[in-house]
């Protein structure tokens, strides 16, 4: 199945943006009559079937509505952006192909990046959202102060995974299925010890991913993995 995007679907958009127009008509060779799969990255998808098929507004009409597959947990990753920007796009694409509902991006006391083109990355996460068949787009937002961060977590299950080789908590270990959950990413040179202490003031929990160090898009998808892991059982 190939998927198409339009997040104004439901408000009556039925036509699509000029890069999907171009996909479907002169890639996938679309033309009138022909069903497609649309989603509005809400958790809906729409079944559709082409009307004109124009390289520059493809439009269609919806034929059913279905509601996709609800989950019960949440996953909120807060991530400091990478010095290499390709290393934080891989981490969006990735964590997207798992499962994520939200990614913000923060700026810490050894951050090495803090401007970040969020456009790019809200392109990715659609992308990496059709290409593994989901219908729910996370959303991305930041950069933010990690302080601000810290403060104003909502979820209940909150972790930050700092490097300690006296932390014997595993992330697996620390969560409670079917909840929301926010685990905090530090830089390469992970987050500084006023950080770890606001944090835990504010109850998050010191968390380890492995006996590895791991770069911080790896450690960002370790922790969208495992909580997903945790979740579904596989």
């Amino acid at each position: 199945m190939n998927l198409f995007y339009q997040p104004l679907i439901a408000e009556g958009v039925h036509y699509l943006d000029t890069a999907e127009s171009k996909h479907s008509t002169k890639v996938l060779r679309r033309k009138a009559g022909d069903r497609i799969q649309i989603t509005d990255g809400k958790g809906f998808l729409y079944q559709a079937v082409v009307t004109r098929a124009d390289a520059h507004q493809c439009t269609f009409d919806v034929q059913e509505i279905i509601k996709g597959p609800s989950r019960q947990y949440y996953i909120h990753i807060a991530i400091a952006p990478t010095k290499n920007a390709d290393r934080l796009e891989w981490f969006v694409e990735k964590a997207v192909e798992f499962g994520i509902d939200r990614i913000t991006l923060v700026e810490c006391d050894h951050s090495e990046r803090t401007h970040t083109k969020l456009e790019r990355l809200e392109k990715l996460a659609v992308s990496a959202m059709k290409q593994s068949l989901k219908f729910s787009l996370p959303q991305i937002t930041g950069p933010l102060k990690l302080f601000d961060v810290i403060r104003d977590a909502t979820e209940p299950e909150k972790f930050i995974a700092y490097v300690d080789p006296e932390n014997n908590t595993h992330l697996q270990d620390a969560v409670t299925p079917l909840s929301r959950y926010l685990v905090l990413i530090g830089p390469e040179g992970d987050f500084s010890k006023e950080e770890l202490h606001s944090a835990q003031q504010h109850g998050f929990k010191k968390v380890s991913l492995g006996n590895s160090r791991l770069r911080t898009e790896t450690a960002g998808i370790a922790a969208c993995h495992i909580l997903n892991l945790v979740n579904t059982g596989r």
